[in-house]
Parts: structure tokens; C-alpha cells; sequence
């Protein structure tokens, strides 16, 4: 669950992207809506149920905490979503939760997301 409103930091590791970083590294946009936050968490929702390997874990107050399944080897990933109504956006935070490297998987995770989200509306 966020922390007072924000997602936790990512760590030092170069396998965590956020919406919430301040450096260029770990950085990802926010997804962006229009019209109703009630919408834009069910097309989000209804997104996250097509993925494979997704389970929606926490789902209440403007947040989700999804667990993902890697494939091959079966490591969990956490993947966040915390929506600032005033803003418009979907805040965003995909991490591993073991490992150094992600090779790129949870930048390309939040894109896949995002192309389907912005298809969606």
C-alpha cells in the first residue's frame, strides 16, 4: 500500500520504474485520463485482468497492487497504481522483487499497459 499517498521509492537496482522518481533511471510517465477516475479504474482494471500471469492483489481507494508471474522462472514482480483524481493520472510503479538486472521488463510492462489503456479510451 502507498505510503502516505506516494509509491515507495525504487531502490538503487536497475529493475524498478516509477512515475514517482526523480531520476531519469527509474523514471516513467504517469498514465494520463479524461472523464471519470470510476472509468479510468475500470478500463485499468479490465486491462489487468486480459494479462497473463496478473493477479489483482489490492484493488480499493484509487490503488491496485498486482503481483506478476514471470514465465520461465516464475519470479513475482509487484506492479502499483495509485490515481491523483486532481490530476488526472495514474501514478505507476513496477519492481522486481528479486534480482539486479530486469533487462527492460518492467519499463516494457507499464508501456504494454499504457498502449492498451490509451486503445481503450
Amino acid at each position: 500500500m502507498p505510503i502516505s499517498g506516494s509509491l515507495a521509492p525504487c531502490p538503487n537496482s536497475p529493475n524498478c520504474v516509477s512515475s514517482q522518481e526523480p531520476d531519469t533511471d527509474h523514471y516513467i510517465e504517469p498514465l494520463i485520463y479524461s472523464g471519470s477516475h470510476t472509468g479510468a479504474q475500470g478500463r485499468l482494471r479490465t486491462i489487468v485482468e486480459r494479462q497473463p500471469r496478473m493477479r489483482i492483489v489490492t484493488d480499493k481507494d484509487g490503488y491496485f497492487h498486482i503481483e506478476v508471474t514471470s514465465r520461465i522462472f516464475g519470479f513475482i514482480d509487484d506492479l502499483e497504481f495509485q490515481f491523483d483524481y486532481a490530476l488526472q493520472c495514474i501514478h505507476v510503479r513496477s519492481a522486481s522483487r528479486t534480482g539486479y538486472w530486469d533487462l527492460g521488463v518492467n519499463r516494457k510492462r507499464i508501456e504494454t499497459i499504457r498502449t492498451h489503456f490509451l486503445q481503450s479510451s
